[in-house]
Parts: C-alpha cells; sequence; structure tokens
C-alpha cells in the first residue's frame, strides 16, 4: 500500500517560482488585459459612432427648419398676391411642423456654442413668422392693392437672411465636429488594432516558451494518461469478471431455489398421489365389501383433496389464483371470523381483537382474506407451544415516500391494516429472512408444508397489497397485511365460508359442457347427468356454437381451448343469446385473470381440480342467480 507525504517547505517554494507556473500567468494577465482594453476601446467606438450619428441628424434637422420657414414665405406670398387660401397649405404645413422642428433640434444638441446658437435661430424663427402672420391678417382685412403697399413697406429680407445665417453657422460647426469625431473614432480604432496584433504576438511568444519547457511534462503526462487507460482496462475485466461471478452466483441460488420448491412440490406430491393410488388398489381389490372399499375410495378423495388445496396454495404464491374482488368492511370481516378462529386456535391460546373506529373500506377478495388471517393465526398458535395470546387488530395507515423507499414493490398511498401478533418464540434473522420462501419451514416434519407464508405473500402482492413481519426472539412476531384502500361504497362482507350445497336440477334446464379434454368432459357431463341436468357436450369452442339454441341454460366451458377459446365462445354465445348464463373453468388461474389478475364483473368461475358436490353447486347458483 503507498503511503502519501508531505511535500517539504522547500519543494513547495520551488513549485511556486517555477517559471512553467509563472507563464502560464502571464499569458492568462496578457489575455485578460486584452479583453478590458478591447472593451474600453469598443465602447469608445459605439460612443464615437453615436456622436457621429448624432451630428447627420443635427445637420438633417437644421435643413428641415430652413425647408420649412422658406414654405412658409412661399405660401405666404402667393396668398398676398393671388388672395386663393389654396396658396396658404404650405404656409399651413409649416407653421404647424416648425414648433416640433425646433424642438427636435433643441433634444439633441449638446454642444454649449450650438444650444447658444439655436436660442438666436428660434428668436429669428419667430420673428420671421410673426412678420409673415401679420401679411396675412392685412390681406385677409384689404384688397390687392392694400397688400401690395404692405409688401412694397417690408420688402427687407432681413429676418429671412438672418434665418439662413443661423442655420448655414450652426451646419458648418456640427460639420467641424464631425470632422473632430471621425479623425477619434480613426484613432481608436487604429489603436484597438495595434493593441491586439501586439497582444497575440505576446500569447503566441509565451505559447511557444510554454510548449517547450513543458514538452517533457506532456510527455509525461501522455504516458500517465496510457498507464490510466491500461489500469482502467484491467479495472473494467475485474469488474466485468465480477459481475459474471454475481451473475452465476445468483443462477445457482435461483437453481437452488427452484430445486428447493420442485423437491417440496415433488415430495408433498408423492405422498399425496401414494394414498390417491394406494387407497384406489385397495379398494379395487375390496370390492367384494362395500364398507371398506367406500373407506379406501374416502381415504383417496382426502389425498386427492389435499393435492388441490396443494396446487391453490402453489398458484397463490405465484400470483395466479383467481380472485373475486368486493368491497367490504375489514371489522365486520374480522369480527365475523371470531367465533371460527377461537375454534381453530383452541383453548390454550387467548383470542384477543381490536377494531378500531372509522376503518376504511377495501376491495379484495374475501375468501381468500380470510384464508390469509386463517392461516397467520395457525402459524401463531403453533408459535406458541404452551398457550399465549393471539391479537388482532385493525387500524388506518398511511405509508409515505421513506417506507416506499425501505421496501421495494410498495406504493404510496392509504391502506387499511390488519395485524395478527403472538406472544410465541419470535423468528431470528436468519428465519426471517426466508420467512415467505416457499416450502420453507421451522415446524417439525408433518407439521407444515411450508406454504402459508408464501400463500399469503402472494394474495397480498396479486390484490395490490403489502405484507411486513416484525419479530424479536423471545418476544414475539407481529405480521400486518396492508390493504389499499377503497373509496367506493362497501357492501355487506358476508363469509364466503359456507359448505356448497347440493343442488339438485330443475325440470328442462339444459347445461352445454364445452371441453377440449375427453376424461374431464366425460367426468363432468356423467355428474351434470346424475343431478338432473339435460346435458350436451362440446370439444371446441367451435362445435359447443355449433349445439348452442335457444334451450340452452347454461354454457359451462374451460377457459383454454385450442383454436376458440372459453372467452371467445362466451363472448360469441352472449351475442347470439343474451340471457344465456356462462361458468368458466381452469387449472391455470392465469388464463382466466383478465382484469389485472381478479375476475372480470359478472364472470363466475370454478377453479379446477373440483368435487361433484362443488360442480353441483356452483352450477345452481350460476343458474339461478
Amino acid at each position: 500500500m503507498s503511503v502519501l507525504t508531505l511535500p517539504d517547505r522547500a519543494a513547495v517554494k520551488r513549485a511556486v517560482f517555477d517559471r512553467s507556473l509563472w507563464l502560464p500567468f502571464l499569458a492568462f494577465s496578457i489575455l485578460a488585459v486584452l479583453i478590458g482594453v478591447t472593451f474600453a476601446f469598443a465602447e469608445g467606438v459605439r460612443r464615437d459612432t453615436a456622436t457621429v450619428s448624432r451630428t447627420l441628424d443635427i445637420q438633417k434637422r437644421l435643413l428641415g427648419v430652413l425647408s420649412l420657414m422658406e414654405d412658409a414665405e412661399t405660401g405666404q406670398r402667393g396668398f398676398l398676391l393671388t388672395g386663393d387660401a389654396r396658396y396658404l397649405a404650405p404656409y399651413t404645413r409649416a407653421t404647424l411642423a416648425m414648433p416640433g422642428a425646433l424642438a427636435g433640434l433643441d433634444r439633441v444638441i449638446e454642444d454649449p456654442r450650438q444650444r447658444a446658437a439655436l436660442l438666436r435661430l428660434r428668436a429669428a424663427v419667430e420673428a420671421r413668422s410673426a412678420k409673415l402672420l401679420v401679411g396675412l391678417e392685412v390681406r385677409r382685412a384689404g384688397d390687392l392693392q392694400t397688400a401690395s403697399r404692405w409688401m412694397l413697406a417690408n420688402q427687407s429680407r432681413d429676418l429671412m437672411d438672418r434665418v439662413r445665417r443661423d442655420v448655414a453657422e450652426m451646419g458648418a460647426a456640427e460639420e467641424r465636429l464631425l470632422v473632430d469625431r471621425h479623425r477619434n473614432a480613426d484613432s481608436t480604432l487604429l489603436g484597438l488594432r495595434l493593441l491586439m496584433v501586439t497582444g497575440f504576438a505576446m500569447l503566441v511568444l509565451v505559447t511557444v516558451v510554454v510548449v517547450r519547457q513543458n514538452g517533457s511534462r506532456i510527455r509525461a503526462a501522455l504516458g500517465a494518461a496510457h498507464n490510466l487507460a491500461g489500469a482502467n482496462a484491467k479495472l473494467k475485466s475485474e469488474a466485468d469478471y465480477r459481475e459474471a461471478a454475481e451473475a452465476q452466483v445468483r443462477q445457482m441460488q435461483k437453481t437452488e431455489a427452484l430445486g428447493q420448491l420442485t423437491g417440496g412440490i415433488a415430495h408433498d406430491f408423492n405422498n399425496m398421489l401414494s394414498i390417491v393410488i394406494g387407497n384406489l388398489d385397495l379398494a379395487r381389490r375390496r370390492m367384494d365389501d362395500p364398507k371398506r372399499a367406500r373407506d379406501h375410495i374416502d381415504n383417496a378423495l382426502d389425498g386427492a383433496q389435499r393435492a388441490a388445496v396443494l396446487t391453490a396454495r402453489l398458484l397463490a404464491f405465484a400470483r395466479h389464483q383467481p380472485l373475486s374482488p368486493t368491497a367490504c368492511d375489514p371489522n365486520k370481516l374480522v369480527g365475523g371470523m371470531s367465533e371460527l378462529l377461537r375454534q381453530t386456535i383452541g383453548e390454550d391460546t387467548r383470542l384477543e381483537t381490536v377494531l378500531a373506529g372509522g376503518v376504511w373500506g377495501v376491495f379484495i377478495d374475501p375468501s381468500q382474506l380470510e384464508n390469509a388471517i386463517l392461516n397467520l393465526c395457525v402459524n401463531a398458535r403453533d408459535a406458541m407451544a404452551e398457550g399465549g395470546r393471539l391479537t388482532i387488530d385493525t387500524a388506518n395507515a398511511h405509508l409515505d415516500e421513506d417506507y416506499v423507499f425501505d421496501n421495494p414493490g410498495v406504493s404510496v398511498g392509504q391502506y387499511v391494516v390488519i395485524s395478527v401478533t403472538d406472544t410465541g418464540e419470535g423468528m431470528s434473522a436468519e428465519v426471517l429472512e426466508r420467512a415467505f420462501d416457499p416450502f420453507y419451514t421451522t415446524k417439525p416434519v408433518g407439521r407444515g408444508t411450508g406454504l402459508g407464508l408464501s400463500q399469503v405473500y402472494g394474495f397480498m402482492k396479486q390484490s395490490g397489497g403489502h405484507v411486513k413481519i416484525y419479530s424479536e426472539v423471545g418476544r414475539g412476531t407481529t405480521i400486518r397485511l396492508y390493504l389499499p384502500r377503497w373509496d367506493g361504497v362497501i357492501g355487506s362482507a358476508t363469509s364466503a365460508r359456507r359448505a356448497p350445497d347440493r343442488t339438485d336440477a330443475r325440470p328442462g334446464e339444459v347445461v352445454l359442457v364445452a371441453e377440449d379434454d375427453p376424461r374431464v368432459r366425460a367426468v363432468t357431463v356423467s355428474a351434470l347427468e346424475e343431478f338432473g341436468y339435460k346435458v350436451m357436450q362440446a370439444a371446441s369452442g367451435e362445435e359447443a356454437l355449433d349445439l348452442l339454441d335457444g334451450t340452452v341454460d347454461l354454457l359451462f366451458t374451460d377457459v383454454v381451448m385450442p383454436g376458440m377459446d372459453g372467452p371467445q365462445l362466451a363472448e360469441e354465445a352472449a351475442r347470439r343469446y343474451p340471457k344465456l348464463k356462462v361458468l368458466f373453468t381452469t387449472g391455470y388461474a392465469r388464463n382466466a385473470v383478465v382484469h389485472n389478475g381478479t375476475l372480470g364483473g359478472g364472470m363466475a368461475l370454478l377453479p379446477k381440480p373440483f368435487t361433484i358436490d362443488q360442480l353441483a353447486a356452483k352450477v345452481a347458483e350460476v343458474m339461478h342467480a
């Protein structure tokens, strides 16, 4: 490792008095002086130019005054000789324009001697104008002979000559000033050119000296730049290598997580398939004993239903489960679950609910929210082996930008918080970091699948919400569900936890089943016929449209089919028969979810796999809605 040392005073002094440092400073000083003097000369040129322009303007205005005076005299004389008022037009224009012309001269003349001459010119103009006005009055009052006698008596041209003389003298004075100002401007421009040539020459000289004296430093700098480029290339190579290594580690972590996920799925499904296959095999061997065969079939159904629950949890974690959100009151929903929760957690755990007043409404699937709360309560109960206190509370909350910054994926806004708090053993930092990983559990073998919290996490993300865990070893755990606030109308939040009632068909009810899988179609048709429905079946959407007529009461269609899929079939069927009821089914929820993770308004869905009783209850519910 290199050590930084401070230079001694002698080295600093040599650096300060090094000529190579003074030369750039000298060049900069020369450039600054050149710029300053250039601005000064430019300002002088600007003033000289303005002065020349003013001189020319004064000369123009003097000629204008003289011209107006001559026009006034010509017009007055023509009127005196003819008595025709039309001859007075030049006189009138000149008389009206004269005050403005004299005032314009007064504004532009600055030289004191010229201002004194202007006063004399004004007096001469006013005297001559008064004399002309008298002649006009004589002519208006008498005839031509009277006017002629007046003209002979007042034919002296002293006043007009005086005006011409004053104008000529002032014009000559301005001409002299103009010559002086041109001479000054030429001198200024010549000085500016000489200064710029001299300064440029000095800059070139200083530049040459600096380049010569710093040639070695420039070469050293180029060498350092080359070394720096090499170091940067090496650093970039190391960074690329590290990035590739990190990408490989991330891929290994993804592979490990995928292996854990698939291993957990395979383990649980193998267990459940063993139950299903083994019991069905035993039931076939015990066909001569109906009771024992029925027991084995019931065990097989239990294993299959556990597999269905596992699939539903995996879909929830993957955010692909079908949701049927509705506006509901969180307090009513939590309060309605109290009895169910007490029965679930047992007598050793004391349940408390703290429902805040004025809690906002939420728009969420109430059944899935109940499942999430129930999962959290079961986990809390298992964390309190010797019993304890379980608290469920509700509150309003606002997540600000600071919270969102610390929790990526969360949006700023207002939320309703449902908190589940236990007094159990708590979670360590390592457990807390992996709490939402699928098939990760700290429970003993056979006590859990490791999908409870991952299902809650997936459901909250799919609903636009957020889940957060706060835990401390030995102190307990709090899990908070953040549900986005709903500003619309809130209906009655009735629980969706009702066992489906078996409902037989009413006379004459017809169901059209559209399913591309022949085995699923056969089971579905047989089940519906068993409940008394008249059933028509089709292997595709196109075939279903050919069979569809006005006698069909319900279209029961798979979502994913080759060619025309379920939504397209339902759209065309509704166009033909607007009163037709439609029920969808699918084994993969993403295909049924058409509105940002939730079912569209009025859409009914029966997820696969389903029991015969669930099929009958859902068909009756949609049919009689």
